[in-house]
């Protein structure tokens, strides 16, 4: 066990969900935890559906979360919807489904032990002899017994640590967005609501699932279907296109989805009704917001450096087929604090943290990959493009999306 002659310090860069685990788990380990959000106001309002785990409630009861109903949605079933809206394929499977905001406003409520301070932006972290010191961009410096870099999968702290490492695009792109359980017809929420439902028209894959919705609530009524739709997109022409506004800016770091021009959100929503069931047609054409993302994956080779740990897609970014996203990052978490009980020092703690997860997080990455293959075959030859539709039945899609895998 890790041994220190006052009550050890942490500093979280990042506070979002997986930065929240952190901070938790080690703030009921007995550390004295700080959190650095770079984004000023509460981050609450972000975000959309999120599939749940065992492992992402194991994390939770650690952090001293309450697992009941109220954490999201139940779903029973699985089906997927032909192009002319009938049931291709159906399969029982259980599963609760929740939603980023939830998530944050439990992880946020139950980190009472420590200090969150919105606005702040980390700049550089540096390991010096005995501890760890971050910057600001106000100029203030903080010292800790250990630094947690968990700033997202645009790491400004993963880029300054391994400077070579850079995320991958996949070919392809998710448009997101979530709708109110009462804005869509009897009909279609009927068809998709207590379900977790598919379409896949060539060259495309939409699914969809209920979350909470406003004030996170879970009352039938009350709840929000969240879909995610993914579409082939060569990184040459028409994403760039994409990430143009209507200023001709072009956001590479991914465009606000306020910005997305109308004439976009117009191609998108004529798609969504000519190619996609007719149910998955009205969810995506009566999203409040929609916005995407393109889809990337990496890997590093390492998650520790002497003081300073990568944690979450800070260190591996899978694409989002698996639904792993903040399960690994939970996982991460609860592995960190494992390895400074099973350590005399921090630097051999999380020497020991890395040599665990980067096995687990290539795992993810390289399980997610098979499962976006087939997407990433519609840019390619028709060879490569026939050989990746064999993998994609409706059965194996129901049976391997999103479903919890031990790595």
């Amino acid at each position: 066990m890790t041994v220190f002659s006052r009550q050890p310090k942490a500093i979280v860069v990042g506070g979002s969900l997986g930065g929240l685990f952190a901070a938790n788990l080690l703030s009921r380990d007995g550390w004295d935890v700080e959190v650095f959000e770079r984004v000023p106001e509460a981050l609450a309002g972000r975000g959309a559906g999120i599939v749940t785990h065992p492992e992402l409630f194991e994390a939770l009861a650690a952090a001293g979360v309450q697992v009941d109903d109220s954490i999201g949605v139940r779903v029973q079933s699985r089906l997927t919807l032909s192009q002319d809206g009938s049931v291709l394929s159906q399969r029982e499977m259980p599963q609760m489904l929740t939603a980023w905001g939830k998530m944050y406003q439990v992880l946020r409520a139950a980190f009472h032990l420590g200090c969150y301070r919105p606005g702040g932006s980390v700049v550089s972290v540096e390991s010096e002899p005995g501890r760890a010191v971050v910057t600001l961009d106000d100029g203030s410096t903080h010292s800790a017994d250990l630094v947690i870099a968990a700033d997202g999968f645009r790491s400004a702290l993963r880029e300054r640590l391994l400077p070579d490492v850079q995320l991958q695009y996949a070919g392809y792109i998710a448009w997101r967005g979530l709708v109110d359980e009462m804005a869509l017809s009897e009909s279609t929420r009927d068809a998709l609501f207590e379900k977790f439902g598919f379409c896949l028209p060539p060259h495309e894959q939409i699914l969809g699932y209920p979350v909470a919705g406003q004030d996170n609530s879970t009352q039938p009524g009350e709840r929000r279907y969240n879909f995610v739709w993914y579409r082939a997109t060569s990184e040459d022409i028409d994403l760039p296109n994409l990430l143009t506004d209507a200023s001709g800016k072009r956001w590479s770091g991914g465009i606000p989805p306020t910005l997305i021009r109308p004439d976009v959100l117009a191609d998108m929503e004529e798609a969504a009704l000519t190619l996609l069931a007719p149910q998955f047609g009205e969810v995506v054409t009566k999203a409040a917001q929609p916005l995407f993302q393109p889809i990337f994956d990496l890997e590093v080779p390492r998650m520790a450096f002497d003081r300073v740990a990568l944690l979450g897609d800070a260190a591996f970014v899978a694409r989002p087929h698996c639904g792993m996203g903040v399960t690994k990052a939970a996982g991460d978490a609860m592995a960190l604090v494992k390895a400074l009980r099973a350590h005399d020092t921090v630097p051999a703690a999380l020497e020991g943290y890395s040599a665990e997860r980067v096995q687990v997080g290539a795992a993810i990455v390289q399980h997610a990959r098979h499962l976006g293959a087939y997407m990433q075959a519609q840019l390619k030859d028709e060879t490569d493009r026939q050989m990746a539709e064999r993998y994609r039945t409706p059965e194996a899609v129901m049976r391997e999306t999103a479903v919890s895998t031990r790595f």
